[in-house]
């Protein structure tokens, strides 16, 4: 489960990097890619999905998670949309995440390196990641 979880951490943050890239651009902000990911389920995407969220949502990132099946209409693979946010709007998808729909609502890409600081192991990136959910 580790090296999967790593493995759509590592495709979603490039598509992130790629999205990043063009949103400066004229159109930028209709700017989506998809990362498909094949034969995996919610519990697959649950913990990249939120690690991700938390990276790139302070630069204007917004992912989803759309797991195989679910949805409707029912998603045909689990997939993980990653686009430029709407700031006035998306924080809504947030209401889960308060702190992250303020963050996401007041978010700049100032360009850093959003894995400067952070360990390159996935299990150390994930125990990093588990340290921001939300209190019950």
């Amino acid at each position: 489960m580790e090296a999967v979880e790593a493995e759509i951490f590592y495709a979603a943050a490039q598509a992130a990097e790629w999205v990043r890239s063009l949103a400066s651009q004229r159109h930028g902000a209709l700017v989506c890619e998809n990362v498909a990911v094949l034969g995996a389920g919610r519990k697959e995407v649950t913990w990249p999905h939120w690690v991700l969220k938390n990276l790139y949502g302070p630069l204007g990132l917004m992912f989803g998670k759309f797991p195989e099946g679910e949805g409707n209409p029912p998603a045909p693979v689990t997939f993980i949309p990653v686009r430029v946010a709407v700031r006035p709007r998306d924080p809504r998808f947030l209401r889960d995440t308060p702190e992250l729909a303020v963050t996401v609502a007041n978010s700049a890409d100032d360009g850093r390196d959003v894995l400067s600081g952070l360990p390159h192991d996935w299990t150390e990136i994930k125990q990093w990641a588990h340290n921001l959910l939300p209190k019950q």
